[in-house]
């Protein structure tokens, strides 16, 4: 008898809500930066939030 045991299991659906709210969050605090960093990284948060939403919705069931 084989007895297989996962203790690494994925939700992936946690796991996307968790790293939204990292982004969100970093989102909150690009005022704290300055005019260049705020020019460089806004856009890459941005197209991270639409990702991370777009794989979301994919997940719902």
């Amino acid at each position: 008898m084989e007895l297989s045991v996962d203790l690494q299991p994925v939700y992936p659906h946690h796991d996307l809500l968790i790293e939204l709210g990292r982004v969100e969050m970093a989102m909150d605090h690009l005022e704290e930066r300055s005019e260049s960093e705020r020019q460089a990284l806004r856009p890459r948060l941005l197209s991270r939030l639409d990702r991370l939403r777009d794989e979301l919705e994919r997940l719902k069931v």
